[in-house]
């Protein structure tokens, strides 16, 4: 070979290289949380099976469930005919190209795809993302919401201003889960979140707490407007149809509202007000608000 294609053969190479770790998918949503796993092949399998180049350990997941190709300079996922699909950005996909930020649901795991010059940089602010946001349904977590409380009490305080918040549950989704299965109540906790956005401004705050339950924090806002929110949201998501799998699925949410006191001047004795209400409207029979 001569000098001339020993050169080109060598930045081939450093290019081929650049170009695989441009890439990655990292796990926002799984047990895995956080683990990064860098497109390094031109085809990289995912499946349950251990021979997989990412293994994916759960019942959702097919043996061999889709796959990953390089085609330069894309990148494409292809379902390999997995027995529950392939989500990108949570429309079942047969073949895509895959873009930066896309969210990858593969059973019970869900991948972020980032690819970008500064790769390092992206996967920095990707895992600072990750510690504020629920990585299935991409709205605030319990710590971003309790660090938003704890300033927004403060400010409340100081001003004299009103300040509630909103605790929803969903109601008998352990029900759905063990009738329709865990994927049609992710799917149910995300469509939930999609319908509550469309409420939230933007200076408020819609958080996932923990399991089915969520809270809206509203600043600037007494009781009797959060009850009318709450009620609104109740209203919304009983008249919504959803849809998985071809099965329409009934939702109806309980949920209570408190204002801040001075006797609940911290966020956990805030929540806790909101929670009591919550149980008060489960108690009396499920899909109402009480505040």
């Amino acid at each position: 070979m001569s000098d001339d294609q020993t050169r080109k053969a060598d930045i081939s190479d450093i290019e081929k290289k650049s170009t695989q770790q441009e890439s990655f998918l990292i796990e926002i949503y799984g047990p895995s949380l956080g683990k990064n796993h860098p497109v390094s092949r031109d085809v990289m399998t995912i499946g349950r099976e251990a021979t997989n180049s990412i293994q994916i350990d759960h019942e959702n997941v097919s043996r061999t469930h889709c796959q990953l190709e390089r085609v330069a300079p894309a990148i494409y996922i292809e379902d390999l005919n997995s027995t529950n699909g392939t989500y990108l950005n949570d429309v079942p996909i047969k073949r895509e190209r895959l873009r930066h930020g896309d969210l990858i649901k593969i059973g019970g795991v869900v991948f972020k795809f980032i690819s970008g010059g500064n790769v390092e940089g992206l996967y920095h602010e990707e895992i600072y993302r990750m510690t504020i946001t629920d990585g299935l349904t991409q709205v605030s977590n319990k710590r971003h919401l309790v660090d938003f409380l704890e300033r927004e009490i403060a400010r409340t305080i100081r001003f004299g201003r009103p300040l509630s918040v909103i605790m929803l549950d969903l109601d008998h989704f352990k029900k759905v889960n063990d009738t329709y299965g865990h994927l049609a109540g992710d799917f149910i906790l995300k469509e939930t979140c999609d319908i509550l956005n469309k409420l939230v401004r933007r200076e408020e705050l819609l958080a996932r707490y923990g399991g089915e339950e969520f809270v809206i924090a509203l600043p600037e806002t007494a009781l009797s407007t959060a009850c009318t929110i709450a009620e609104k949201a109740r209203r919304m998501v009983e008249r919504h149809e959803f849809t998985f799998a071809g099965t329409e699925i009934r939702v109806t949410i309980s949920l209570g509202c408190a204002e801040l006191s001075p006797m609940a001047a911290d966020p956990n004795n805030f929540l806790r007000a909101a929670d009591e209400r919550l149980y008060e409207a489960k108690r009396a029979g499920r899909n109402r608000v009480a505040g």
